[in-house]
C-alpha cells in the first residue's frame, strides 16, 4: 500500500523550482473568491515566502482585493495603514514590527519575511484610489487589552459619558487579570468576577450609537466596529479557557470567520479576499480524525459551510527536515530548533519519499488515494523535536479533502526574528 501512496504522488506531483511553478495554484484557484493559504508551522522561511509570492500573484492576475491573517486586529491595522500610505511613512519596518508585534509568539510576525510583502503591498497601492487600495488585517482575538484601550477611546470620540464610564467599568473588572488573561476566566467561573454582562451591554450600545454597521465604512469606522467585537469575544474567549473543551477553540476559531465575512462583506459582490494561517486553521477540520469526533470546527469548515465548497480554495503546506524557530513552552524565549524527520507513513514522510524535491500536489474530486487518513506535520509556536510527545505534531488528515491543494518543501529554514531596537 504504501508503493501505491509514493507511485500517486509521483505520478501527480507539478515540480516546484521558481516562483513561476506556482503558476498552477493559481491557475487552479480560477474565479474562487475566498483562499486560504496555511503552513505546517508558525516559524518556516519558506511558506512565508511562497504565500507571499502567491498573494502577489493572486493581486495582480486575480483581482483579489483585501488579505487577512491569524494576528491581532490592533497592530495589523498599523499595518494597514503603512502599506495604504496613511501612517508611519518614513518608519523602518525592520524598528516598527517589533515595536507593534511584541507579545508572545512575536517571531510569527515580526520577521524579515513578512518585510517584502508589506513593502510590496505599499508600492501596489500608491496611485490606487482609496476605495482600492489593499489592507492587510488581523481577525484573531488575543488582543482583549489592546481592543480595550482603542474601544475606550472609541467611546471618548463618540462624546458619550455614559459609554465611556461604562468602559472604564470593564477596564477595571479586567485590571487584575491584565498581566494573565486566563486568570479572569477562573476568577469569572468560581468567584462571579465576571465583566460578561458589562461587555455585551457595551458592544450592542456602540453598534447603537453607531447607527448600526455601515456598508462600506471606512478603515477607522470598521477599526471601531472590529476592536469591539474582539472585545465582547476576547473576553468570551478567555472566560471559556478555564473549562477545557471545544468550545474556547470554537469561539476563537468563529471569530475569525466573522472578521474573514465582515471583510468580504465590505468589498461588495467582486470583493476577493486571502487568508494566511496555520493549516490547523486552513485545512478543513471535517478531513482530519480528531477535530470533528471531539467537537471542534476551524476557519476551512465554516467559510465552506457558508460560502459552498466551490467558493473556497485552501492551500496547505508539508516540509520534511529543516529548522524552524519555536519556543519550548508559552511565553518562554524563541530558539532555532532542527525539524525532525517526518514520521514513517506520514504523508510528509511518503512526499519525501516519492522525491527529495519541493512539489505542488492539486486535488479534484474523487480522490481515492490522497482521501486516505494518514498522518500530517503540524508543529505551532510550542515546540519539542527530542521530546517524547513529539508525535503529538501530527494530525491524521485526508488530504483531498482537507485542502484542495498541498506545496510541499522538502528541506526548510527557519524564519529571521526582529528584535526591538537595542536587542540586535
Amino acid at each position: 500500500m504504501k508503493q501505491q501512496f509514493i507511485d500517486e504522488i509521483k505520478k501527480r506531483a507539478k515540480p516546484l523550482h521558481t516562483n513561476d511553478d506556482l503558476d498552477a495554484i493559481v491557475e487552479a484557484i480560477g474565479d474562487t473568491r475566498i483562499v486560504l493559504l496555511g503552513e505546517a508551522t508558525h516559524g518556516t522561511a519558506e511558506f512565508y515566502n511562497l504565500r507571499t509570492e502567491l498573494t502577489k500573484k493572486l493581486i495582480t492576475e486575480k483581482g483579489f482585493t483585501t488579505l487577512s491573517i491569524s494576528g491581532n486586529w490592533v497592530p495589523f491595522y498599523e499595518v494597514t495603514r503603512y502599506i495604504k500610505g496613511h501612517a508611519h511613512q518614513n518608519g523602518d519596518l525592520a524598528a516598527l514590527l517589533p515595536e507593534w508585534f511584541n507579545e508572545f509568539p512575536t517571531w510569527t510576525r515580526a520577521n524579515e519575511e513578512m518585510i517584502p510583502l508589506f513593502e510590496w503591498l505599499r508600492e501596489y497601492n500608491q496611485g490606487l484610489p482609496e476605495a482600492e487600495k489593499i489592507g492587510f488585517y488581523g481577525d484573531d482575538l488575543k488582543s482583549l487589552w489592546l481592543s480595550l484601550d482603542e474601544v475606550i477611546q472609541s467611546t471618548e470620540r463618540l462624546g458619550s459619558p455614559e459609554l465611556v464610564d461604562l468602559a472604564r467599568k470593564i477596564q477595571a473588572g479586567l485590571a487584575t487579570s491584565q498581566e494573565n488573561p486566563q486568570v479572569y476566566g477562573l476568577n469569572a467561573i468560581f468567584f462571579n468576577q465576571s465583566c460578561e454582562a458589562m461587555v455585551t451591554e457595551l458592544h450592542q450600545k456602540l453598534a447603537e450609537a453607531r447607527g448600526g454597521y455601515k456598508q462600506n465604512p471606512s478603515d477607522d469606522e470598521l477599526a471601531d466596529e472590529i476592536n469591539a467585537l474582539v472585545l465582547r469575544n476576547s473576553e468570551h474567549y478567555w472566560r471559556s479557557m478555564a473549562m477545557g473543551g471545544p468550545d474556547n477553540w470554537n469561539i476563537r476559531a468563529r471569530h475569525m470567520v466573522q472578521v474573514i465575512n465582515r471583510l468580504i462583506e465590505r468589498q461588495g459582490e467582486n470583493g476577493k479576499i486571502i487568508v494566511w494561517g496555520h493549516n490547523t486553521h486552513m485545512g478543513d477540520a471535517r478531513a482530519t480524525e480528531g477535530m470533528p469526533a471531539e467537537g471542534f470546527v476551524n476557519v476551512a469548515q465554516l467559510m465552506r459551510e457558508h460560502w459552498g465548497d466551490d467558493n473556497v480554495y485552501a492551500v496547505g503546506f508539508s516540509t520534511n527536515t529543516g529548522k524552524v524557530i519555536s519556543a519550548k513552552d508559552w511565553n518562554h524565549p524563541f530558539e532555532e530548533v532542527e525539524v525532525r524527520a517526518a514520521h514513517s507513513g506520514s504523508w510528509d514522510a511518503l512526499l519525501h519519499e516519492a522525491g527529495a524535491e519541493d512539489k505542488i500536489l492539486i486535488f479534484g474530486k474523487d480522490e481515492p488515494i490522497f482521501s486516505t487518513p494518514l498522518p500530517q506535520r503540524a508543529i505551532g509556536v510550542v515546540y519539542h523535536p527530542d521530546h517524547q510527545a513529539e508525535y503529538q505534531t501530527y494530525v491524521a488528515s485526508r488530504l483531498s479533502d482537507r485542502y484542495n491543494a498541498l506545496i510541499y518543501v522538502d528541506h526548510t529554514h527557519a524564519v529571521k526574528p526582529l528584535l526591538p531596537k537595542g536587542l540586535n
